[in-house]
């Protein structure tokens, strides 16, 4: 590449001259090519110390003039040819201009601006691409290519300096770390070191010191541990790589691959060593702690943050923090936690100005909003800039429009909060209710106005006075109290100042008539409400009346959601519970619908209309329990693993018992996916609800530690998993909410666990209080830095878990021992990986659906397994090998889906791996044959058309057989369908029937004609070119194939002598279905040409289609029914009727010149290699014979196989045993993509 010119001054110093004219010198690295010595390993490990460019371009072109001592660096290359080309440019082009002028500065001038130029050339047809990557950062990329040969499509992140311990020494290099894998390369006095780990594989990341190593980062994989130190900054590099390891995780679960971000801010400059796609990253992950810390929709992309102060009213203070600036949104979190945290909606701001300054509050800003708050914002750096983003954003945000009824039946947090909480115009005119919009007719609509206006606890509970309720209504109605006063002094709605005080009002209990409401504020459900009106009306309807399995299983849990409240033992309750479930399904099918969904859901009901409880399932699922409700639970088993180690971390004792009985992973997914709803009275659990819509996850495992520690002397007790979960049970039930108003609802968990001595009643306050007290050290950003962790370990089991059932599917006949089999699976999995990182646009190929079976999940298509079958396959071919990939393909994919599953891909394989010469004889033949040899292979249309028809015909008399099999098989099952427990013989005789049905015996396989023939030869030819018995097996494979050809020419005159005898009106005797008849080629009627007789019809022409068809079925009639070799009827097989000698004088001209040099055109093929018949071939009697393929000509398995016994050597080179491990292990080189293509290898490196 063409370089802007830069001096160099010492000019010889680790270079050697290679070529030199009077103005330029081609010089090469020392120490790079052959040769270099000693010189050359100091000059490799510098060049990998420093970072230098000279390891990825070892040439260069300097600029000289004869009396200057100074040099000028005017282009490198990584290769020789690269470097020759600019040379020849420069010679071609450059020198007879140079050669005129005087002055060597005018020389040097002239050079240099004509350099300049023609990267200025370059450059600009590269400007459209948008590369925004600093020179410096392009340079370590072509590195990385370079050293391990990964493609084009691989984008580096970053790359670090540091060092690899191998064994106790470190190894001083370079780490980089791309989209989709971490390499490592160092190369210190000839000792070169190159790793390749995909993040895929990655099971354990973390960042730890130890004695032996000083602060490090290990990355384990499932076969090995990886150490790396000294790193320049260590924070920085270990959350790259979380995040990059989290990316992969994710693909993994949902098959979604890295999507650069193009939404995402750019800077005006780029940063100089920084890439754009690392500036993305560390966006991304901004984003992401920004919509989580305060709750904000998944579409939120944060804009800019900046320090400053803000005034709080209520204590009258300045709190230092931050404030955050998005599209929608600006937001506010003080540096100490718990001081105060604010989130304004733009779409609530009316006033946003600039107050004036003062040395008490220095550049102040002030925001005001429509429910009469203003919030007075100070020391802000860059004020002026500020206020244009916030004035950008805010002309974007949509406008109020206006019009239509404002008659509608308001949410009932809007009832609550109408003056004080701010309500955009659409909230107010567009009605809540979604059977306002679905059902036009009034009266359909009627009963179900309550259902959809207001929790139900509203419509199902008696509305008794305060007053009547005694101490409990007082002390409700204290709790309103507190929490009007804190509206009144912190801001009600969207908009409220959320302290310390906040929590503790939490933490005392949210009153029921402002549940609702509060809980749709702290989980950021209501902004999602507001701006999407009429959003869940319009799912509604929609999702009416559609079936799929989500919908199936949602009917069969209605009646099981909360059955013991009023509110679900009536139509009332259980039609909401449908519609909102069914909405969501509707709108995320990949998590549709999920167990314990609809108990969190039912309560959700409760307290709010069905919009509501709709969006805070959206929150729920989406937001604050990532991935929980998947098919998988992922999310929950992940919780699990952070609960665990907590337990080992606070309760070491307990841990230890608690893992011996296996109780940890029993409980507590009933207690997370449920919010302990399910295992707690109602009452008592919605005070938890209450705390982990403010405080998120954390409450949960808060509480779950407080119920394990409160039980530790019993649970220690334990003989076994029961009773420990007995202890549990009986104590969550007796958990109990004394302050509730509403009436005790009958937990049904208590009627089962429910002994003679009841355990003493515990107030959940107090529980909650124990909680805050002895575990509330628990961080959000620690949770999630566990999240990850543990994410690893639960994704990379749940893939260990899909192995071991796909090589379970296998059946035990197929050939390959358990460890090759996971050892194939790894290698089918990454090709598929493979193609998610670089691929094209396999669509269907990389659309993994993790709802699917474990062995339909990974499919590859004909492409992937081209390259697979070339590095696994026993039988190289050389350039033939893609060809017969091709037809391997065809003949797996049986549903003709273009994807093969694994089953498929090791039937394949094993094919050619296992099994007697025979069975491997056989895999090669059904290579030949349709459906693997497809027309195009073939030269002529009519053969293939004919064969087509044949295949199809021949298939049909053991596809009736399947079909009356498996209409026995439904009978038996619907006779045994009533008897419990299922008897499993009757599936061990299905089973076996199965298998008895796949097997068949070489007199099933369909005869083959002269052109599959000389396609078989062809694979032959090719398969044995690179064999150290090359010369033998040609000379055995050319002694087959003559004789073969002669046996098919004896057959065809045998058969052609039968027809004579045979009446001509088509009255012969014999079954027109049997196989014998339907495996010979219909014979054409004398003297006329094959071709000419039939022409297959075009494809746009159905009706000539047809009326080809029926002419070709009425040819396969009126052929003849010949009795087909060795099935002991008849006169026998027509190889039979010679004997060797006779066969072996007989040397027809035909047949020799057909497969010497006629039809297989392969260039192996030698005169001195055919050693068969001594008689010469006239090149016109070739050409005639070749060209025309003998159409009566067919040959059967049997004599095929016969013929190939008789040569030793081939017997020996099909019998020979080959290692699938070592192909296996050269595989796995290959994804690691370790580049020794290049010519700048150092010497002795790699010999």
């Amino acid at each position: 590449m063409w370089l802007a010119p830069e001096e160099v001054l010492v000019a010889n110093a680790l270079w050697v001259t290679e070529r030199a004219n009077p103005f330029f010198v081609l010089q090469r690295r020392r120490g790079h090519g052959k040769g270099g010595g000693l010189t050359g390993l100091l000059v490799g490990t510098l060049d990998v110390v420093l970072d230098s460019s000279a390891r990825v371009a070892p040439y260069r072109i300097l600029h000289q003039t004869q009396d200057s001592q100074v040099y000028w660096t005017v282009a490198c290359g990584s290769s020789r040819k690269e470097i020759t080309k600019h040379w020849e440019w420069l010679e071609s082009n450059l020198l007879q201009t140079l050669s005129i002028f005087d002055s060597e500065e005018d020389i040097t001038t002239f050079v240099k601006g004509k350099i300049h130029g023609i990267i200025a050339e370059e450059s600009k047809n590269l400007q459209p691409q948008g590369d925004e990557d600093p020179g410096k950062f392009k340079e370590a990329e072509l590195k990385m290519r370079k050293q391990f040969g990964m493609p084009e499509g691989e984008k580096l992140v970053n790359y670090y300096s540091c060092s690899f311990w191998k064994g106790r020494v470190p190894r001083q290099g370079w780490l980089y770390l791309t989209v989709n894998h971490l390499c490592f390369y160092s190369f210190l006095l000839g000792k070169e070191v190159s790793l390749v780990v995909q993040w895929v594989d990655v099971t354990r990341l973390e960042k730890n010191a130890t004695l032996l190593f000083p602060e490090s980062i290990r990355v384990d994989t499932r076969d090995r541990e990886l150490f790396f130190s000294m790193f320049l900054n260590i924070g920085e590099t270990f959350k790259l790589m979380e995040q990059l390891a989290n990316l992969a995780m994710r693909q993994l679960l949902d098959s979604e691959g890295f999507l650069e971000d193009k939404v995402l801010p750019r800077p005006i400059r780029p940063h100089k060593n920084i890439s754009a796609l690392k500036r993305d990253l560390d966006a991304r992950a901004k984003n992401e702690c920004y919509r989580a810390t305060f709750r904000l929709p998944k579409d939120e992309q944060l804009d800019g943050h900046t320090g400053c102060t803000l005034w709080t009213p209520f204590n009258k203070l300045h709190i230092p923090g931050q404030m955050f600036i998005s599209n929608n949104y600006i937001c506010f979190a003080s540096k100490e936690e718990d001081a105060c945290r604010l989130i304004i909606p733009l779409r609530e701001v009316t006033i946003v100005e600039k107050a004036d300054s003062s040395s008490v509050l220095p550049s102040p800003l002030s925001i005001s909003t429509k429910s009469k708050m203003t919030f007075l914002f100070a020391n802000l750096k860059d004020r002026d800039f500020l206020v244009q983003r916030i004035s950008d954003f805010l002309q974007k945000t949509p406008s109020k429009h206006t019009g239509g009824s404002t008659g509608g039946t308001k949410a009932s947090i809007l009832d609550a909060a109408q003056e004080s909480l701010p309500v955009p115009q659409e909230a107010q005119e567009s009605p809540t209710s979604p059977s306002s919009p679905l059902s036009s007719p009034p009266s359909s609509s009627t009963q179900e106005v309550p259902t959809t206006s207001q929790g139900l606890l509203k419509v199902f509970q008696k509305n008794s006075p305060m007053e009547d309720l005694g101490a409990k209504g007082a002390k409700e109605k204290m709790k309103e109290e507190s929490w009007n006063i804190h509206f009144f002094e912190y801001g009600r709605g969207m908009c409220m100042y959320r302290t310390a005080k906040t929590r503790e009002l939490v933490l005392k209990g949210i009153p029921e008539s402002l549940r609702g409401e509060l809980w749709l504020l702290f989980s950021g459900a209501w902004n999602e409400m507001v701006t999407h009106p009429g959003y869940y009306a319009e799912l509604v309807q929609k999702s009416m009346g559609k079936y799929s399995l989500a919908t199936e299983e949602i009917e069969r849990d209605l009646h099981r959601s909360m059955p013991e409240h009023p509110a679900f033992q009536n139509e009332l309750g259980i039609a909401a519970l449908r519609r909102v479930l069914t909405a969501y399904a509707f709108r995320n099918p990949t998590i549709g619908y999920c167990q314990a969904m609809n108990i969190v859901t039912s309560v959700l009901l409760l307290y709010g209309s069905e919009e509501e409880a709709f969006w805070l399932l959206v929150a729920l699922c989406e937001r604050m329990l990532p991935d929980y409700y998947n098919t998988r639970v992922v999310g929950a088993l992940v919780d699990q693993g952070i609960f665990e180690e907590l337990t080992r971390d606070v309760l070491p004792r307990l841990s230890e018992k608690m893992q011996e009985l296996g109780v940890i992973s029993s409980i507590s997914l009933s207690w997370f996916l449920t919010l302990f709803l399910s295992v707690m009275p109602f009452e008592s659990a919605v005070v938890i609800v209450d705390c982990f819509f403010y405080e998120g996850i954390k409450v949960i495992l808060q509480v779950a530690l407080a119920v394990l520690d409160a039980n530790m002397e019993q649970l220690l007790g334990c003989s076994d998993e029961g009773e420990a979960m007995t202890v549990l049970g009986r104590y969550l039930d007796n958990v109990v909410n004394k302050q509730s108003i509403s009436p005790p609802i009958p937990h049904l968990h208590a009627l089962l666990t429910s002994g003679d001595d009841p355990p003493a009643e515990v107030d959940i306050f107090d529980l909650l209080r124990v909680s805050y007290e002895k575990f509330s050290s628990l961080r959000a950003d620690d949770i999630e830095q566990m999240r990850f962790k543990q994410r690893l370990k639960v994704i990379q089991s749940l893939e260990d878990t899909a192995k071991r059932s796909v090589v379970r599917a296998i059946p035990g006949d197929i050939g390959f021992s358990i460890e090759e089999l996971e050892d194939l699976y790894m290698v089918f999995k990454a090709k598929l990986l493979a193609s998610q990182y670089w691929g094209g646009s396999r669509s269907a190929a990389i659309h993994r659906d993790p709802s699917l079976p474990y062995l339909e999940q990974y499919r590859i298509d004909a492409s992937q397994f081209r390259e697979l079958f070339a590095s696994l396959t026993p039988w190289t071919c050389g350039s033939h090998t893609p060809v017969l990939a091709g037809r391997m393909f065809r003949l797996l994919d049986q549903n003709k889906d273009s994807l093969i599953n694994f089953k498929e891909f090791v039937t394949g394989m094993s094919g050619m791996y296992h099994g007697d010469l025979t069975e491997k004889l056989k895999a090669l033949y059904k290579l030949h044959l349709p459906p693997a040899l497809i027309p195009e292979e073939a030269e002529s249309a009519l053969e293939a058309t004919h064969y087509f028809t044949e295949g199809s015909s021949s298939e049909a008399l053991p596809q009736e057989q399947q079909e009356g099999s498996a209409n026995e098989d439904i009978q038996e099952r619907r006779e045994e369908k009533g008897t419990s427990p299922p008897d499993y013989r009757h599936y061990l005789r299905l089973w076996a029937k199965e298998k008895e049905a796949q097997k068949e015996t070489i007199k099933d396989l369909p005869k083959m004609n002269q052109e599959q023939f000389i396609e078989l030869c062809k694979t032959l030819y090719n398969m044995f070119s690179e064999d150290p018995m090359e010369q033998d097996l040609y000379h055995a494979i050319a002694t087959v194939a003559s004789l073969l050809l002669r046996i098919g020419e004896v057959g065809k005159k045998f058969s052609a002598a039968r027809t004579t005898k045979k009446p001509r009106d088509g009255t012969h005797g014999g079954d027109h279905n049997s196989a014998t008849e339907e495996d010979e080629p219909p014979l054409p009627k004398p003297h006329q040409d094959p071709a000419r007789e039939y022409q297959p019809p075009a494809a746009g022409d159905p009706q000539a289609k047809a009326s080809g068809d029926a002419h070709l079925g009425k040819a396969l009639q009126d052929s003849p029914a010949v009795v087909e070799g060795g099935s002991g009827e008849g006169q026998g097989s027509p190889s039979l009727l010679l004997s060797d000698d006779e066969t072996k004088d007989d040397m027809s001209m035909s047949s020799y010149s057909v497969v010497s040099t006629g039809s297989l055109q392969c260039e192996d093929l030698t005169d001195d290699t055919v050693l068969v018949g001594g008689e010469a071939c006239s090149p016109t009697a070739t050409s005639r014979i070749g060209g025309t393929v003998d159409t009566d000509w067919c040959i059967s398995f049997e004599q095929i196989l016969a013929s190939i016994l008789t040569e030793s050597v081939l017997v020996n080179f099909f019998e020979k045993r080959v290692d699938i491990g070592l192909k296996i292990k050269d595989q796995k080189k290959v994804e690691r993509q370790f580049s020794t293509s290049s010519d700048h290898e150092p010497p002795g490196v790699l010999g």
